[in-house]
């Protein structure tokens, strides 16, 4: 069997940039355990599979060790490929997920997905987390299925060199880390070695938290966003009316190929 293979770098408007996500474009589901080696073997953080449903497509991720219930990057990487290079000619695709139906249109050269909103809880830091970041203070910890760990500023960001073996005890999916900035509305870097992933240059689903939480700090639903350490991309979120964030960027091509399996 041959499958067609596009690894694009979402959230850059050039290569080398942003985070790469793999996406396959199915004629039909495989099964479980065949999506889960593929994605182990191309061993990006993210692996898109898209199967054409009538108007819709399903659509799931999977981490080199896991599936995951929501990913944005690799969801801007798989809506740019059904436009730039498979000819979808639509102006807004629908994505059938285990978080609901996403949707995402073009907005001049940039790709907008529409995504459920989360509401950071502020809770309590639990006893290893801050030696397990290497910080000695954070601002506040909140929850959603990740934690924000809120600091003062970006240098501490880049600063940032984590215990991954000790983060991946605590029970959230990812830690995201996050700071106002003089070049952004915010920046922010995110680690989840519980999904296997210990760092994810660009995570557009940790957005559907941090976005509502700088919104409200800031006093504006409009934002722009760096994300990533040695690596970074940028965001812009608008968070809507209700419960969702409209999470944008751009997309560019890094390979095109074909699995033999």
């Amino acid at each position: 069997m041959q499958l067609d293979i596009f690894q694009v770098d979402a959230f850059s408007s050039e290569t080398f940039g942003g985070n790469p996500a793999a996406v396959c474009p199915l004629q039909a589901w495989l099964p479980d355990a065949t999506l889960q080696q593929i994605a182990a073997e191309n061993n990006l953080s993210e692996t898109a599979y898209v199967v054409r449903s009538g108007e819709v497509f399903e659509l799931r991720w999977f981490t080199p060790t896991v599936e995951v219930d929501l990913c944005g990057h690799a969801t801007l990487a798989a809506a740019w490929v059904l436009f730039e290079q498979l000819g979808e000619n639509r102006d807004v695709l629908r994505f059938s997920t285990r978080s609901g139906e996403l949707r995402v249109r073009r907005e001049g050269a940039r790709l907008a997905m529409d995504f459920p909103a989360k509401q950071p809880e502020l809770v309590a830091v639990p006893p290893g987390l801050l030696q397990a970041l290497g910080l000695e203070r954070i601002e506040a910890l909140y929850r959603t299925d990740d934690y924000l760990v809120v600091v003062e500023d970006d240098a501490i960001i880049a600063g940032l060199k984590p215990d991954f073996a000790a983060l991946a005890a605590f029970d959230v999916r990812g830690v995201a880390v996050t700071a106002p900035s003089c070049h952004f509305d915010f920046v922010s870097r995110w680690f989840g070695p519980r999904v296997g992933v210990n760092e994810d240059p660009v995570t557009g689903s940790a957005h559907t938290s941090l976005a509502p939480y700088w919104a409200k700090r800031l006093g504006k639903r409009s934002l722009s966003a760096e994300q990533g350490g040695a690596r970074k991309g940028q965001l812009h979120c608008e968070v809507a009316d209700g419960d969702r964030v409209i999470i944008s960027g751009h997309g560019a091509l890094y390979m095109r190929g074909t699995i033999f399996i």
